[in-house]
């Protein structure tokens, strides 16, 4: 049974949703999600004892699973005769305060300020199809009648993939109007990400529009973005700063899709960055091992590289990368680098940092409430100090820091920033470095050909 339509236009048709109802009967159809994947976001923006409407509602679950957790105040609406009949046949008797009405949500009904939320869970994404002039038009009254009958406070809390035109249009009109703009990544559950197939390659995300009273002469607008694993939003100072931002979590999630689905994609690697400072934290690269036989435990595992070996040619290179993944005996082998001017506490605390952002880049077939193994060397972080820093103005910014090798040796390296993985100079220190002015005797070795020179390092850190 194909309940596709035969092109785009089609879901903003009538007779489209009825034959889609008719045929597809009974069966609850879930657009980005059921209950369990959304309840952290609903209950986050909408309190039990509000008055909510749900347009496009279909023959979804959400009202009803809402509705007995406590949320009983709800107006159900939909273009479909069929799905609405049935919804009121389903839910007569067993959750009385509920209603169901035939209406189209581009003239409802309903009197100014009617509701304090109104929830859409895919029905700006089926409608929103195209960008021609009527599809827009058609747009722009959906969304002045959802203004119209929320109360000032009250949020449209959209579902959506977010695609590019539905967050320019969305995006742009309520902001126009003065309200509050918080876009919302609605987090995966960890055993959807390693037991199933995902649904989506895009994320899905939660659009909070909050009404503000009306103020004339004001220019103020507020766009947020509130990522999954960060606890407070982060103030965007524009739309297209939010789109972009939006889009880097679409093109994250796009890999990591991929990444679920097969092995050896060739090289890939990625920055995680801090979340206050956006600073890149850790650089990590995803190597395959085809020829690992599967077993129940050599899945997948993280590898920390200790600070300032990630140059060294088996960490910082693809083939000496692939043999350390060999050597190791996974069939996926995630190296993680730590970067200069970043603070770790302790490997412990690494681990905990990274656990749930490694575990979106599993493959298939890593086992539920499986732990996943970190490696290191010799289970130390190592150690890194920058003593000097600055910017020349033949190469460019460069540091000179002390980093510990691993015979236990301390080695002081110049590095120019514009190839941070490549030492350009390196003296190994003959004497104790931990204080800062210590006179060390060193060889420097200067790579353009000059041969090895002997200097102080009170001469090269001033």
């Amino acid at each position: 049974m194909n309940l596709l339509p035969k092109s785009s236009r089609e879901f903003g048709s009538v007779d489209y949703w009825e034959r889609f109802f008719q045929q597809r009967g009974k069966r609850a159809f879930e657009w980005y999600g059921s209950y369990l994947e959304l309840c952290g976001v609903l209950h986050k923006y909408i309190k039990p004892r509000e008055k909510v409407l749900v347009i496009g509602c279909g023959n979804s679950e959400l009202s009803e699973q809402l509705y007995d957790v406590g949320y009983q105040d709800i107006v159900n609406i939909d273009i479909s005769e069929v799905v609405i009949k049935q919804m009121k046949e389903r839910n007569a008797s067993r959750r009385p305060q509920m209603s169901f009405l035939k209406m189209d949500m581009t003239q409802m009904e309903f009197p100014d300020a009617s509701f304090q939320v109104v929830l859409d869970k895919g029905t700006l994404d089926a409608v929103l199809t195209d960008e021609e002039e009527k599809t827009l038009h058609q747009v722009d009254r959906m969304l002045a009648e959802v203004g119209r009958v929320l109360q000032v406070g009250g949020r449209y809390l959209c579902i959506s993939l977010a695609q590019a035109h539905i967050l320019k249009k969305a995006v742009g009109h309520f902001s126009r109007e003065g309200w509050m703009v918080r876009v919302h990544q609605v987090a995966n559950s960890q055993d959807q990400v390693l037991e199933a197939e995902p649904r989506f390659s895009l994320p899905v995300f939660a659009f909070i529009m909050t009404k503000f009273r009306p103020v004339p002469g004001s220019a103020l607008q507020i766009f947020e973005l509130c990522a999954q694993e960060q606890g407070k939003p982060v103030r965007l100072e524009s739309a297209e700063q939010l789109a972009e931002a939006v889009r880097e979590r679409q093109q994250y999630a796009w890999l990591c899709s991929q990444l679920y689905r097969k092995a050896g994609l060739g090289s890939v690697s990625l920055d995680l960055c801090d979340g206050d400072t956006g600073e890149p934290r850790y650089t990590l690269h995803v190597v395959d091992s085809p020829t690992v036989k599967p077993s129940r435990d050599n899945h997948f595992a993280i590898f920390i590289i200790p600070q300032g070996r990630e140059t060294e040619w088996l960490f910082g290179m693809e083939e000496g990368r692939k043999q350390l993944a060999a050597s190791a005996g996974f069939r996926r082998l995630i190296t993680v680098a730590l970067h200069r001017g970043q603070r770790y506490e302790s490997m412990d605390s690494i681990q905990a940092e990274l656990s749930a952002r490694v575990m979106e880049l599993a493959p298939a077939g890593v086992p539920a409430q499986q732990q996943v193994p970190f490696l290191s060397v010799g289970g130390d972080i190592g150690v890194r100090t920058v003593q000097h820093q600055d910017c020349s103005p033949l190469s460019g910014s460069y540091v000179v820091e002390d980093v510990q090798g691993d015979d236990k040796h301390y080695f002081r390296r110049l590095i120019f920033l514009s190839n941070r993985n490549v030492v350009q100079s390196e003296a190994r220190l003959l004497k104790d470095v931990s204080h800062r002015g210590e006179v060390s005797s060193a060889h420097w070795w200067d790579p353009c050909g000059h041969g090895w020179y002997k200097t102080l390092s009170e001469q090269i850190v001033k």
